[in-house]
């Protein structure tokens, strides 16, 4: 008999108890293997179903803002107000030269960039039936309310280039109008101030000639110098027109280009122009790179501007062909404008939101060859590792029909993901496929192992529970500890991570069920198979014409566990004690027992040698994992135990350094595939062109009008800013609140200078400017609806004080009157105004007086200043500028003003703000829970706990590693330092459940462990890196870097520490055996020779 100790027994009995019940269900599983199998098989093959309604998530902001954080708070608040899309979209050239820090700022190089952008502006695209341009499909910022086709077709494009800084600016233009004896009128020969000279005696444009000269449009393009003055079309009225000169590009560029409004269109040099150098006196000399930016109407806006009209009546236009077109137009953009001559100095590159959706779409699409290709190559590997000689021990088809199982399991998991709504994304579609077929597998051979290795004896109808009896423990607390890790990396507040971290739990738990329901009758219906002595995979043939039952599967007792009714304790039987013989070769001499024996069963059963009548096999054919564990590597273990813990310290000691260099980050160059012109693209832009638009929006909730100071010092305190690129010293602050003061200002001086010369009286406006007559206007508004107007104000108020601010009665009343005439300044300002204030005309020559009164817009509660962040290319510099910006808001939001900071750097870099601690939390409460699964499962806190300390050091080594690759923190290598520490469980738990079951001094049964557990362990990492081997083969350098290579690292790591560290950590702290075996004293001990000396004598296992 075997019996437990005293301190032990509850821990014997439940695991015996939960043994009994697994040896139920497995002899349940082999009596109907038949039914199970089909019944699971149709079970998981209807979940797998699910993955026809699977959606694949590509927005970045719906995969990358973190669910119920501030920013996804804001970012709903502005959708409310605003709606889902921007106002428009960019397309972007960027030209570099082909050597490294060539000068670009030369009339060739600029010649070369109109030459891109000239053919990228003449691009056309033909869909439902009509021809769609440039002109049409742009995005025109501040169209004056006027009922005029011409100035709507001539309205120009918002196009920023440094182009603009030269006539040549103009043929990017596409606008053009007709009138009687006139050739065309295009920008390249538009001059607006002599247009409106001509046109003034047959047309009223007084309205429009005082838009124009606010906007400071003068000649527009014909005024500016021509890059190459030998241009037959070059205006007369070009600077360097009669004198044929070149200009001097730098100079011209000095600054900045302004595009047809000198005002209100005003690109600054960062814009433009990129890896500038300097004089002394700061006058740009020299550049690297140029940039120009073709704005687009958004869908929405493109199917407003066209629904009603005549070109789309017959087309059934919709927000969705808008889209379309838009789309279409810019994949043609990018694949004409990078057809530069092939002996050029000077490459292009070209970019559009779309081919940025077209990346994340190919991103997340799931590669179909590598799946395969992937399976494949797993089931040649298992089915290679379990064929053998003997049939009886073959199990080749067994390993084909696990792999497919866990295959259909992982299509069930994800189906079931899909059924529950939880979208996929490109980590759902590349990689979790190959890790959760690495991760399944394990389990796979762990079992067929062990079935393999079923104690001499074992009734036949009983070898598929005694199976289950063995191995469903340690089965059982991987899987747990798999699905809660998984669970717990859940916690990273990411959508696209906890979707990933989600759908892999629940994969597991597919996984499992497959294993540990569908498997044993795999396993039971091959077992009739080696019963009938019939060959492996080609199982219609027998090995003999006549097969016979093998007389080796009599009833002979094994060992098993019972709880004893009389002494209520947990005994084990053992086999004859005859079977325990040590072979003659045993390296560790009497301490390690038959070789055919395994511990797999969680009791620590011992198993006989199988006596043979047959001729003993050549060495080589003896040769296997468990041979070579038993022979040679575990002595390798356990001689220099100090040596290896002097290594794994140094290791250790390495990790905490490398840790150091992690750094946060995760740039968009990293996901895009190297050698693709999209990647080209991206690293020009972040070495040049640093540059992201940003606005500070301010909320409802507060009274604007009331709050103009508080308004005006939020905006000086966000302009100071380290990373915000300040205006030009000679431009005033490009807000909304300062184009609406100044142009009140500007309209008082009107009404001021008018009144002085008696053309605005009292009773009459009609005489002085409209400048004059709007001011007017709106001195005598009260506000208030029973008395709204009163004229005595008209000397006694100003429309802005001396303060500099708004009465506050004015507030509102003014805004609908500026919104409505100032339209480039309205556009300029990008306010983006909700409730937008109503729209109202002004008529100076009403006479009805109806045109006095105006609507006062309704309260704000959605506004916004814009910023340029610049400098910005580390993580750390946008956490330093978002920690600047949120600390700018929480100052103004003490003085009442309600603020937030929008745009890119928000969305997708805030979360570094805590993804640490984040990473840090879920890694400590996943150990925690890892300590309660164990210990909970193992009932052994002793052996949990050296457990969780292997699992901890192999997570902090991971960590290390990641900084000697140069491998970026961000959300996805939180999710996989997560996950290893499940992941981990699967390396160590094996061998500490064998360690805890066995008898002997702890290097025995530290060795013991090893035997037994090295051949599966090692089979399941070599599974798990072939799963993972076709993620090498992944076009995105991203997929290889940040799974491919963290996760075999992990695996390696694994393997270390559960076969080197943690068997050595057992043999020095391990703790005691759970059962003893009392062994009669042998005739050598008796005679005092050390042969039978290290055989345990007593039952208690203190004594040893």
């Amino acid at each position: 008999n075997r019996s437990a100790t005293g301190r032990l027994k509850a821990p014997l009995w439940l695991r015996a108890y939960f043994q009994s019940l697994l040896f139920s269900l497995g002899c349940g599983i082999q009596r109907h293997c038949g039914k199970v199998l089909f019944l699971g098989l149709l079970a998981f093959g209807a979940l797998a179903l699910g993955l026809r309604v699977a959606i694949i998530e590509t927005d970045l902001e719906q995969l990358w803002v973190e669910v119920g954080s501030r920013v996804s708070q804001e970012l709903h608040y502005t959708k409310e107000k605003l709606g889902e899309e921007a106002a428009y979209t960019s397309q972007m050239l960027i030209q570099t030269p082909r050597q490294e820090g060539e000068n670009v700022l030369t009339p060739e190089a600029l010649g070369l960039h109109l030459q891109a952008a000239l053919t990228a502006s003449k691009v056309q695209v033909s869909l439902y039936g009509k021809s769609w341009d440039l002109n049409k499909i742009c995005y025109k910022s501040g169209v004056p309310l006027i009922e005029n086709g011409m100035i709507e077709r001539l309205f120009p494009c918002v196009i920023l280039t440094p182009l603009d800084c030269f006539w040549e600016g103009a043929k990017l233009q596409g606008g053009s109008a007709y009138l009687p004896g006139r050739p065309d009128i295009q920008w390249t020969n538009l001059d607006p101030e002599q247009l409106l000279e001509e046109l003034g005696p047959f047309a009223s444009l007084e309205g429009f000639r005082e838009l124009l000269d606010k906007a400071q449009v003068g000649q527009a393009y014909v005024g500016r110098p021509c890059l190459h003055p030998d241009d037959l079309h070059c205006p007369p009225s070009a600077p360097n027109h009669h004198s044929r000169q070149p200009p001097n590009v730098a100079q011209e560029l000095s600054g900045g280009c302004h595009g047809f409004s000198h005002k209100f269109m005003h690109w600054q040099e960062e814009l433009l122009l990129g890896g500038m150098a300097r004089d002394s006196q700061g006058q740009l000399l020299r550049a690297e790179a140029l940039q120009s930016t073709f704005l687009l109407m958004s869908p929405r806006q493109l199917y407003e501007h066209f629904r009603g009209d005549y070109q789309t009546h017959d087309i059934g236009w919709s927000e969705e062909q808008a889209g379309t077109v838009l789309q279409a137009w810019q994949r043609r953009f990018v694949q004409v404008s990078e057809a530069l001559p092939g002996n050029a100095s000077q490459q292009i590159h070209a970019f559009s939101s779309t081919t940025l959706d077209d990346i994340l779409h190919a991103f997340s699409e799931v590669s179909a060859a590598r799946v395969v290709g992937g399976y494949l190559l797993m089931l040649a590997y298992a089915c290679v590792t379990m064929l053998r000689w003997d049939c009886a021990r073959s199990q080749g088809a067994v390993g084909l029909a696990g792999v497919l199982l866990v295959a259909l399991a992982v299509a069930s998991g994800l189906g079931l993901c899909a059924l529950l709504g939880i979208a996929f994304n490109a980590a759902t579609t590349q990689v979790l496929p190959f890790l959760a077929l690495g991760i399944g597998v394990d389990d796979i051979f762990l079992l067929a192992h062990a079935f393999t290795e079923a104690p001499p004896g074992t009734p036949l109808q009983e070898r598929t529970g005694e199976c289950l009896q063995r191995t469903g423990t340690s089965v059982t607390l991987t899987s747990v500890n798999n699905m809660v890790a998984f669970f717990m990396a859940a916690l990273v507040p990411i959508p696209a991570l906890r979707a990933f971290s989600l759908q892999a739990a629940i994969v597991v738990g597919c996984n499992f069920a497959a294993v540990m329901l569908v498997f044993p009758a795999v396993l039971s219906l091959d077992l009739h198979r080696r019963h009938c002595q019939r060959l492996d995979v080609l199982c219609c043939f027998s090995r003999y014409p006549h097969p016979t039952r093998p007389s080796s599967l009599g009833p002979i007792p094994s060992s098993f566990a019972h709880c004893e009714t009389n002494s209520q304790h947990v005994v084990t039987i053992l086999p004859p004690q005859a079977h325990l013989v040590p072979p003659p070769s045993d390296p560790l001499g009497s301490e390690l027992f038959s070789p055919g024996g395994s511990t797999r069963d969680l009791l620590g059963q011992e198993e006989g040698t199988r006596q043979k009548a047959a001729c003993k096999s050549l060495p080589c054919a003896r040769w296997n994992l468990a041979h070579f564990a038993r022979y040679h590597f575990a002595p390798f273990c356990h001689l220099p135990q100090a040596m290896v813990l002097v290594l794994f310290g140094a290791l250790l000691g390495l990790s905490l350094y490398g840790a150091t260099l992690v750094q946060d980050g995760l740039a968009l160059t990293d996901v895009v595939p190297r050698g693709t012109k999209e990647h080209a693209f991206l690293s020009a832009q972040l070495r040049y062109f640093s540059l992201y638009e940003v606005a500070l929006v301010t909320q409802g909730g507060f009274d604007y009008a009331h709050s103009q100071r508080a308004l005006f010092d939020l905006h000086q305190r966000f302009s100071s800013l380290k990373a915000v690129l300040p205006p030009p010293a000679t431009q005033a602050p490009r807000t909304w609140l300062h184009y609406y003061r100044n142009w009140l200002q500007g309209i008082q001086a009107a009404f001021d200078q008018d009144w002085a010369s008696g053309r605005i009286t009292r009773h009459s406006y009609r005489n002085g400017s409209e400048d004059g007559a709007l001011a007017y206007k709106l001195l005598i508004q009260t506000g208030d609806v029973q008395e709204p107007l009163d004229f005595s104000q008209l000397t006694t108020r100003k429309l802005v004080d001396k303060e500099g601010l708004i009465p506050p009665e004015l507030f509102y009343l003014g805004l609908t009157v500026w919104v409505s005439s100032d339209p480039l300044g309205l556009a300029a300002s990008q306010a983006n105004f909700y409730p937008p204030p109503p729209e109202w005309l002004h008529d100076k020559y009403d006479t009805t007086g109806e045109n006095l009164r105006i609507p006062a817009a309704q309260p704000l509660e959605f506004a916004q200043f814009p910023f340029l962040l610049h400098g910005l290319q580390k993580t750390a510099d946008f956490v330093e500028a978002i920690e600047g910006a949120r600390a700018a808001c929480a100052e103004a939001g003490r003085a009442g003003v309600r603020a937030y900071p929008s745009g890119s750097p928000f969305l997708f870099w805030e979360q570094y703000l805590g993804l640490r601690h984040c990473f840090l939390l879920a890694v400590c409460i996943l150990l925690v829970c890892t300590f309660l699964v164990c210990a909970l499962l193992l009932l052994n806190p002793w052996t949990a706990g050296l457990i969780v300390l292997v699992l901890a050091m192999m997570t902090v080594e991971l960590f290390g590693i990641m900084g000697f690759l140069g491998i970026k923190l961000s959300a996805i290598p939180v999710v996989i330092l997560v996950a290893s520490v499940g992941i981990g469980v699967e390396f160590t738990v094996h061998v500490a459940l064998g360690f805890l079951t066995t008898q002997g001094s702890r290097n025995l049964r530290a060795a013991r462990a090893l035997e037994h557990t090295f051949a599966p362990v090692t089979d399941g990492a070599v599974s798990t890196l072939l799963g993972l081997l076709m993620l090498a083969g992944s076009n995105f350098d991203f997929i290889i870097r940040y799974f491919f290579v963290v996760l075999t690292v992990l695996t390696l790591l694994g393997l270390l520490h559960g076969l080197v560290l943690l068997p050595v950590l057992l043999s020095i702290l391990g703790p005691p055996p759970e059962v003893t075996i009392p062994f009669a004293p042998s005739p050598a001990d008796r005679e005092g020779t050390g042969k039978g000396r290290d055989r345990p004598r007593t039952k208690c296992s203190q004594c040893q």
